[in-house]
């Protein structure tokens, strides 16, 4: 018997989620570990659980594939036990005579195309829909040959991912390595000073027009993400139609020292030098603008001592903030921040040597990521030339 169109609850039992009341959640392990949707999905098999139900609704089984059917909709993955699931999910229970690994790969291949209903808040499918999804049968004994195949192509490109994934690493520690290298040793002849004594005046937060004035045009206004991850990103703006005056102090110019004051822990205090504008722009509040003294430092040297460990260390610690998630930096305590600095020539010097070795590092992670890209791709296109045909028959995949 060859390859024939199926309909999916034919082969399968559905059991579509049902959530409990609120009222009967713990996260003591009380009850049946419980799932409301695609979060703690992972690339095969479902996270650990972080909330149980003593109120079971509608279980799923180690072993059933679990289907995300509220947006995103499609997403598989495996149970790993007996769960219960809430009306994110629905559980794909297969018979005898269907290899689940074989289904899930299929579902893996289509979970781009399966389209849900558009309902009032979510985009959704309903344990019908899922029943009359046509899938590609053939005999049990050719469908555990594919799996088999399937696993080792995908055990290799995931072995290969991890390799390329720690080359990624290494790319950005390079930069990092070197950039803490040149700021941690004290040179003779490197003069000291509190970043406040080498501006030309006070740091000064920018201003947020009102969100009445948000516009699709008008004059642009910088976002956080603009300065984030340490590169200036002039496109990274929105508009505002407000009343602006020309010569105040929230406009940034080239050369301008741009830094995030308020941000998560991992992403305050990120620098980024203005460069690449046409005329000047707004900043807004949650950023501070630093006008270096260049007859004593290169902004770019700044620039590259606030990324460097050390400098990076006492800023976090100086942002401050009750709420865990979000952190800020006053102006005084970047005025304290200590800055070691040699002559300008010197500066120079240094300033093309980083330039350098970050360009090099940001090509070299533009490759692993270009890689990454690729195995996913080629996951993908297995999975596609599978299911549709291309490689079907022993002979074919033992090729692939």
């Amino acid at each position: 018997m060859g390859w024939s169109s199926e309909k999916l609850g034919d082969f399968c039992e559905v059991i579509a989620g049902q959530s409990p009341e609120g009222k009967y959640y713990n996260t003591d392990g009380n009850g049946l570990p419980f799932y409301q949707g695609k979060k703690e999905f992972g690339d095969r098999y479902i996270a650990e659980p972080k909330k149980w139900t003593t109120k079971i609704t509608k279980e799923a089984m180690a072993g059933d594939i679990l289907m995300s059917v509220r947006a995103p909709v499609g997403p598989v993955n495996f149970s790993t036990q007996k769960i219960c699931i809430g009306r994110g999910l629905a559980a794909i229970r297969a018979s005898d005579s269907l290899d689940k690994d074989f289904l899930f790969y299929y579902l893996l291949s289509k979970q781009d195309e399966v389209q849900g209903s558009d309902g009032a808040v979510f985009a959704s499918i309903n344990k019908s829909q899922i029943e009359d999804l046509t899938f590609p049968y053939v005999e049990i004994e050719e469908q555990k040959r594919i799996v088999t195949t399937l696993d080792q192509a995908f055990a290799d490109i995931d072995k290969a991912r991890a390799l390329t994934e720690q080359n990624l690493k290494n790319a950005r520690e390079l930069f990092d390595s070197y950039l803490h290298q040149v700021f941690s040793q004290r040179v003779e002849g490197w003069a000291e000073s509190e970043l406040g004594g080498l501006l030309l005046e006070k740091p000064r937060n920018g201003w947020s027009p009102p969100a009445k004035n948000h516009s699709d045009s008008g004059t642009p206004v910088l976002t956080l993400s603009s300065v984030t991850g340490f590169e200036f990103r002039k496109e990274k703006v929105k508009y505002t139609s407000a009343s602006t005056k020309v010569g105040s102090h929230y406009w940034a110019n080239n050369g301008d020292l741009l830094m995030t004051r308020s941000n998560t822990p991992e992403l305050v205090g990120h620098v980024a030098v203005c460069n690449g504008l046409k005329e000047p722009v707004i900043y807004p509040d949650l950023i501070m603008k630093l006008k270096v003294d260049e007859s004593l430092v290169r902004p770019r040297f700044i620039y590259y001592q606030l990324r460097s460990s050390r400098l990076r260390n006492l800023i976090t610690l100086s942002a401050k903030g009750a709420n865990p998630t979000m952190k800020k930096i006053n102006q005084k305590s970047v005025q304290l921040l200590p800055i070691a600095f040699p002559t300008l020539t010197h500066q120079d010097t240094l300033i093309g040597r980083l330039d350098s070795v970050l360009e090099a590092s940001q090509n070299l992670e533009a490759v692993y990521k270009s890689k990454l890209a690729g195995l996913s791709a080629l996951k993908n296109s297995l999975l596609q030339k599978v299911f549709t045909g291309e490689l079907r028959g022993s002979e074919k995949m033992a090729a692939a």
